[in-house]
């Protein structure tokens, strides 16, 4: 068999296309959307490439419109997690010793088909099942998935090529990279469907095989995502995605001996838990399992005297209400200057009085539904909480289910900057705002440190290069991301690789090399051309 060094395709970031009124690019996606909305789908579990159907079938609606049945998907137990692992370890070792190029070549594929013949069916999945509209789908769904897809492919071949500097004569040292023993657990959230599809496929890439559960109300676009997959190539039992709920999942997986690791994204306290678990089945595994998480955030933006008060603004609404706040990174506390507040406040409220709320299908719609009745219930909480409290709602407030579960931007304002809402990861569109001293920069500085467990993003809007650079080295240690006159939100793969620390996670960096290398295991190797037939040294020798 022919062997070579292979250059693959040089990744470059997806452009993201407008959707303006009259592009082809709008046309297909409102098509798509009719299509999708027209049927029912019924949705199986995929286990070593078989569809596998259940009794209890569980109905799928749209955020915004959840009176409408989307379709069903099919509820798995205990036996079909079991199921899964057997699929996946059966399937190990014909995909690890496949060549790396070919795995390269799957998902190169997938990449290929996602942006091109999928690309409207994908939006338009996401937009339904998510409540995200037109540019929050394209920007996840396509763009950045498929940025993961090709620079995890070139990152891979980075970490094969890199090997020990130096070999001394008679011997050659090198470096293998193994796929890790055992399967890979991922669990992945609703809020991204980029990061449903990378959770599970970047270990994949690199020789491992998968259990993939996604969320509940993720289902549907991780349809697509595996019918993607499938037409890509990938083989059976590489990837196997079951709809279990999460305990059932985690009294099968871990405690399983070939438990090899999780690949996570979402809450803090379930990361915590399961990190615990792990821990107390420590002694079942065959190898120590790699943990990579990302969890919560309790994001930030910073305004220094010097800041203009119309770019805080539009950062503020654009990082707090993108995708009504659901993002990891969104904006969710802000401390902004007495002198300029009041300008800083006017712009943001001009701003919400012309931001439309509705369905995903109405393009006008800035903001859509939040995901289902458990996030509005805690979301509308908060805001009522805030009302009896006494805090200051200087902007939304009312929220709505009876259709869809409609929340509007919401904006606090606060004399407290140790309030719940200042704290607490709320994950919905609410905005707390502490106006603080101006003369006050430096112990601001440290009210942001101290305020939240999390460590995530977080964003420093100044004129003053000087302030830059002491909010750099004051809030070392509050964001795995951290923006300088920007919005917290928006980490393009390749360009800002995305994770935090703290409370937010292992700040293992998804969309970069860091990431791939946890699923991995280095080989070192020594060989010897001349091996020695002597066991003295020349110490022993007498002068």
């Amino acid at each position: 068999m022919s062997k070579g060094f292979y250059n693959v395709p040089k990744a470059v970031n997806e452009p993201v296309l407008s959707y303006a009124p009259g592009s082809k690019e709008k046309a297909e996606l409102k098509k798509a959307l009719e299509v999708l909305r027209s049927k029912e789908i019924d949705a199986p579990m995929y286990i070593g490439g078989k569809e596998i159907r259940t009794d209890e079938r569980v109905r799928m609606a749209p955020p915004h419109d959840h009176k409408h049945t989307l379709g069903y998907f099919h509820r798995g137990t205990e036996e079909h997690v079991q199921m899964a692992i057997d699929a996946a370890m059966e399937a190990k070792e014909k995909w690890v010793n496949l060549g790396w190029e070919h795995r390269a070549s799957i998902f190169l594929k997938a990449a290929d088909l996602l942006v091109g013949p999928y690309r409207a069916k994908m939006n338009a999945a996401t937009m339904l099942a998510q409540s995200k509209n037109a540019f929050q789908a394209e920007i996840d769904a396509v763009c950045e998935y498929a940025d993961f897809l090709r620079f995890n492919v070139e990152f891979m071949t980075e970490i094969y090529k890199q090997q020990p500097p130096y070999s001394p004569a008679p011997t050659w040292n090198r470096v293998e990279q193994r796929a890790l023993e055992g399967f890979i657990f991922a669990l992945t959230p609703f809020n991204f469907t980029s990061i449903a599809g990378n959770l599970p496929g970047a270990p994949a890439l690199m020789g491992n095989t998968v259990v993939w559960k996604p969320a509940d109300t993720q289902v549907y676009s991780a349809q697509v995502l595996m019918e993607i997959f499938k037409e890509a190539g990938l083989p059976d039992g590489v990837i196997n995605l079951v709809y279990v709920r999460g305990p059932v999942a985690g009294d099968v997986i871990f405690k399983h001996p070939d438990f090899g690791g999780i690949h996570f994204t979402g809450s803090t306290g379930v990361f915590q838990n399961i990190w615990k678990t792990i821990g107390e089945n420590i002694h079942n595994y065959k190898s120590y399992p790699r943990i990579v998480g990302e969890t919560g955030g309790k994001d930030f933006i910073i305004a220094h005297p010097s800041a203009d008060a119309k770019e805080v603004a539009t950062a503020m609404v654009r990082g707090a209400f993108e995708f009504q706040g659901q993002k990891c990174s969104a904006a969710s506390r802000c401390y902004i200057p007495s002198n300029i507040w009041n300008d800083v406040r006017d712009f943001m409220l001009t701003d919400l009085e012309t931001i439309k709320m509705g369905p995903v299908e109405d393009f006008t719609n800035f903001v859509n539904a939040v995901i289902d009745e458990k996030a509005f219930d805690k979301i509308s909480g908060y805001i009522e909480q805030a009302k009896k409290d006494g805090q200051k709602i200087i902007a939304g407030g009312n929220f709505d289910k009876s259709k869809g579960y409609f929340i509007e931007p919401t904006v606090i304002l606060t004399d407290n900057p140790s309030y719940t809402t200042m704290c607490e990861e709320i994950f919905g569109p609410v905005l707390t705002v502490y106006v603080y001293d101006e003369n006050k920069w430096e112990e601001t500085l440290d009210l942001v440190d101290k305020t939240s467990p999390y460590a995530l993003t977080g964003a420093i809007f100044s004129k003053d290069r000087y302030a830059i650079e002491s909010g750099m080295k004051k809030l070392e240690n509050c964001a795995g991301n951290f923006y300088i006159n920007d919005k917290p939100t928006g980490a393009v793969v390749g360009q800002q690789p995305f994770g935090g620390a703290r409370g937010s996670g292992t700040n293992d960096k998804a969309g970069s090399m860091i990431n791939l290398l946890r699923w991995v295991s280095p080989r070192t190797i020594k060989e010897n051309f001349v091996s020695p037939t002597d066991y003295r040294y020349p110490f022993l020798g007498e002068s």
